[in-house]
Order: C-alpha cells, then sequence, then structure tokens
C-alpha cells in the first residue's frame, strides 16, 4: 500500500498528489481552487470522470484533497518543500459548494463501502486487513463530518 500513516498524504499516492500540484498548478496559481486543482486531478487519471469509476487511487486522491483543504483552513499555509518552495506562495485556498459536493459524495461512498465493478471497495479492504483499520476510518469519519460542516456555511 505504500503508506506510513493513516492520512492519504502518508502515502505514496498522496505523493503523486503533491507532485502534481507542485508541477502542474501551485506556481502558476498562488490562489488555490479546489474545483480547479479537482479537474486537474481528473485529468491526470487521478480521480474518476464520474463516481462509477471506482479505483483505490481515485479515493485516496479525494481524501489527499480534502487533507490539503483542511490543512490550510486550519495552519493557513502547506508545507510541502524547502524555504524557496513553490508551496510558500500559495496565498489562499477557496471552494465552492460544488467542489465540496464532489469531495463528501466519494469519501461517504469510500465509508458505505459502494462497491467497483469486482464487488469490493479496495481502499476499505485493505485498511480493513491492516493494524489501523480503527483509525483510518475515524480520520476518514472525521473529513466527512468537516465536510459536511464545510457545506453548511
Amino acid at each position: 500500500m505504500g503508506s506510513w500513516g493513516v492520512k492519504a498524504l502518508e502515502s505514496d499516492a498522496g505523493l503523486d498528489v503533491i507532485d502534481i500540484l507542485t508541477n502542474e498548478y501551485v506556481l502558476e496559481h498562488p490562489v488555490l481552487d479546489l474545483g480547479e486543482i479537482i479537474e486537474l486531478m481528473k485529468e491526470e487519471v487521478m480521480l474518476g470522470a464520474d463516481f462509477s469509476q471506482i479505483d483505490f487511487l481515485f479515493d485516496n486522491t479525494a481524501m489527499a484533497l480534502a487533507e490539503l483543504y483542511f490543512q490550510w483552513k486550519d495552519v493557513g499555509k502547506l508545507d510541502y518543500g524547502t524555504e524557496e518552495s513553490v508551496w510558500n506562495k500559495v496565498t489562499d485556498f477557496m471552494t465552492s459548494k460544488e467542489a465540496l459536493d464532489l469531495l463528501l459524495r466519494q469519501l461517504t461512498d469510500i465509508k458505505n463501502e459502494v462497491p467497483d465493478e469486482d464487488g469490493e471497495r479496495e481502499i476499505a479492504e485493505l485498511w480493513k486487513n491492516s493494524n489501523s483499520w480503527e483509525k483510518w476510518n475515524n480520520h476518514l469519519d472525521m473529513l466527512i463530518q468537516r465536510l459536511e460542516q464545510e457545506q453548511e456555511k
């Protein structure tokens, strides 16, 4: 699974999200836009075109984007690099109801283990077979709860 923690950003696939954003988005966008980032992730095949496309990578990316957004909300910065990092130039992180809805739906589908064409939700199955299932599941619940709170604002 290539993971050293329960957060999506604590995985190889999470680092891929950071690399794409570092190389293809952040340099030109000091104000991050979650909707634009979601579209970029779809173009890079890091997210599915719609909810019927279920894949471990897509689920991990959706969780990673929620984690990035809440890191900005909680800390007011995103620290992914050196002092000269393009991430230090980020001044804001905007979102829309549509972007929040998309992430909430994706994370809720993970939580509800909506199955793929093989009859499983791979990300849930992998975590269930780990010693960190409860921690990961609690983290997923927290992301869902925070997305729901953001929608209410």
